[in-house]
């Protein structure tokens, strides 16, 4: 930082919608303790929005002491790049809001503003094992965000892999488990597994991950809420729930076929990745959160509460 640089301000997290609040949330108290401040960005819309929720929200991010403003994300690099430059530390929770190529742009602008440390948008499966060509454009592009931080050495990266989020395994449209209809697809195998974590726990997980000491400094973090195979998982869902569910595998042939008759269709394509099993899942027992003995909420103990709420 050149000396007639204005002093930058400590945090800034892109997005407050359900990581970027888990991670304010976990992240903000702490911050206070050390007397540093915490910035978060939110679309102009949502700032002068009236709707309850936006509201609500919003409320809920000022009594966390959290400063708020609003700001455009689909503007241009140079744009980014000067909101950056006001900040020491840029944690990406906006995820692909803004459409293809949002993850590069953000991540380049946050390298040509030169910050001190860059958590990108990659709370996500390991994409060094994915690599390129898997037929998920985001993934690719996720690979790529890697590369950009690796090709540099001014600003200190730190990756935290999460898997998908637990909730997604629920997800209607996703399929692989309908608890209405009482319907469980397996992908690729049975044996096929998956890492999953509540966005809760990635929030506590990376508020650790960001003030843990010594410092974590261009690394991979894995962290994990479970790991768990197709067939552990319905036999999870039918010990919990009580219930006798339908079984239908989907194999990789039957996936790779409904994909070359929906190509854009955003959840064949991830039905399609996550039945591939390799960069999907990691041990749990080797994660940050075992290796710390903190406490995650695996599919046993989500359940309940998903089928309270």
């Amino acid at each position: 930082m050149l000396n007639n640089e204005p002093e930058r301000r400590d945090l800034l997290v892109l997005g407050a919608g359900q990581l970027g609040m888990a991670v304010l949330r976990a992240l903000a108290p702490r911050a206070a303790a050390l007397r540093q401040s915490v910035t978060v960005i939110v679309s102009p819309h949502t700032l002068s929005s009236s709707t309850p929720g936006n509201m609500e929200s919003l409320d809920a991010l000022r009594a966390l002491g959290v400063e708020v403003i609003g700001f455009d994300l689909t503007s241009d690099v140079a744009a980014l790049q000067v909101l950056f430059e006001r900040y020491r530390t840029v944690i990406n929770c906006t995820g692909f809001v803004a459409g293809p190529g949002t993850q590069l742009k953000i991540t380049r602008a946050a390298l040509d503003a030169g910050i001190e440390r860059y958590f990108p948008w990659q709370f996500g499966v390991d994409y060094d094992v994915v690599g390129q060509g898997s037929g998920q454009p985001v993934f690719d592009e996720q690979y790529d965000v890697r590369q950009l931080l690796r090709a540099q050495r001014q600003s200190e990266w730190v990756i935290v892999s999460t898997g998908m989020f637990t909730s997604f395994l629920f997800e209607p449209e996703f399929d692989v488990v309908n608890l209405t209809a009482r319907t469980i697809h397996g992908l690729g195998s049975w044996d096929t597994k998956v890492t999953v974590t509540t966005p809760e726990d990635i929030g506590r997980l990376t508020t650790e991950i960001l003030l843990a000491e010594p410092r974590i400094v261009d690394q991979v973090v894995f962290v994990a809420g479970d790991t768990i195979s197709y067939g552990e998982l319905a036999d999870v869902i039918e010990r919990i729930t009580g219930q006798t569910f339908e079984k239908t595998l989907w194999t990789l042939d039957k996936l790779h076929a409904d994909l070359a008759l929906a190509p854009d269709n955003v959840m064949v394509r991830y039905r399609a990745a996550f039945a591939l099993g390799d960069g999907m899942w990691w041990n749990k027992a080797n994660t940050f959160n075992a290796r710390h003995n903190i406490e995650t909420v695996d599919v046993a103990h989500y359940l309940p509460r998903l089928l309270e709420a």
